[in-house]
């Protein structure tokens, strides 16, 4: 089937399901441009909540998809491609979680929107990259067990160094490969451009950074920047938007590793797919939704 083809069926098949299609920063060009909407883990979270339609199809990976679908029980939520995984996300387990809790009873535990809905089930309260210093900040406690990036962790703590924070040993595997040797070769590259990295790279790329921010506040950051030429230090898919909302700008990526396989799993074909035979669906059980929706509530409330 013709991409132009794919692209009408997929209208046409939105409209008989009513349904809205949604798509990360990091998605594939093509994917972004059949979404009604694009963003960041939190902009995506917000709008699934209250968009009003019966069928959500979500182009990302695994818990975005359960996050939409714990805000929005009542929704049809559809994956279009069920083995897009993120391995950070793996790195924690309910089990595991449940029993470092046991270490720190007085800990509050904040957790990445990055992980599954049994995760979120464990913690107090959801952060995401766009939010976490201020999540932390507005916790009470002094101690905060972050899971389970280690990397945003560490920004944090460095951001908010009146809290104690306990990290897990989670990381990125696309952000925590970019090396400080990369950064600084394309430095010397491009001595006049700004550096912009995502806070999920290691301390010392963020350290040697002009900007570190989520997708949505590198993209504002250069959308608001009178500076033209720009290293970007997160996944290579938010090219696209960059380029599209800046055609005067130059936009070089730090690191040639910084892409996502599981990000990249998703096609037209596979959106059309999803839509033609209503798959993949997230389903949840209603006790781990509950108690995962607490959390988002907590963080949705600050946000």
């Amino acid at each position: 089937m013709k991409t132009n083809n794919i692209i009408k069926e997929i209208q046409e098949l939105k409209e008989k399901r009513n349904a809205v299609i949604v798509a990360h920063n990091y998605q594939i060009d093509e994917v972004q441009e059949v979404a009604d909407i694009i963003g960041d883990s939190l902009a995506l979270s917000k709008y699934c909540a209250d968009v009003e339609k019966d069928v959500i199809v979500f182009c990302g990976v695994h818990f975005m998809a359960e996050s939409a679908k714990i805000l929005s029980p009542d929704k049809t939520v559809l994956l279009p491609e069920m083995d897009a995984g993120c391995p950070m996300a793996d790195m924690v387990t309910k089990e595991a979680l449940i029993e470092q809790k046991k270490k720190y009873p007085n800990a509050t535990v904040v957790c990445y929107i990055n992980s599954s809905a049994e995760v979120k089930s464990e913690c107090d309260i959801c952060c995401t990259s766009s939010n976490a210093v201020d999540i932390v900040k507005a916790v009470k406690s002094k101690d905060i067990l972050f899971v389970p990036d280690q990397n945003l962790g560490s920004y944090v703590a460095k951001m908010v160094p009146e809290k104690n924070i306990i990290l897990w040993e989670g990381y990125c595997s696309t952000h925590h490969r970019v090396k400080i040797d990369e950064l600084q070769k394309v430095k010397e590259l491009k001595p006049n451009a700004k550096i912009l990295v995502h806070p999920e790279c290691q301390p010392n790329i963020v350290d040697a950074s002009d900007f570190a921010g989520s997708t949505k506040q590198i993209i504002d950051y250069v959308a608001h920047s009178t500076q033209q030429e720009f290293i970007i230090g997160t996944e290579m898919g938010i090219l696209f938007k960059l380029k599209k909302d800046n055609p005067d700008k130059k936009f070089y990526l730090l690191s040639q590793g910084l892409v996502c396989p599981n990000m990249k799993k998703t096609s037209l074909l596979s959106v059309y797919r999803s839509l033609a035979d209503m798959k993949y669906e997230i389903n949840l059980k209603n006790t781990i939704r509950l108690k995962a929706k607490k959390a988002l509530d907590e963080m949705l409330k600050l946000s």
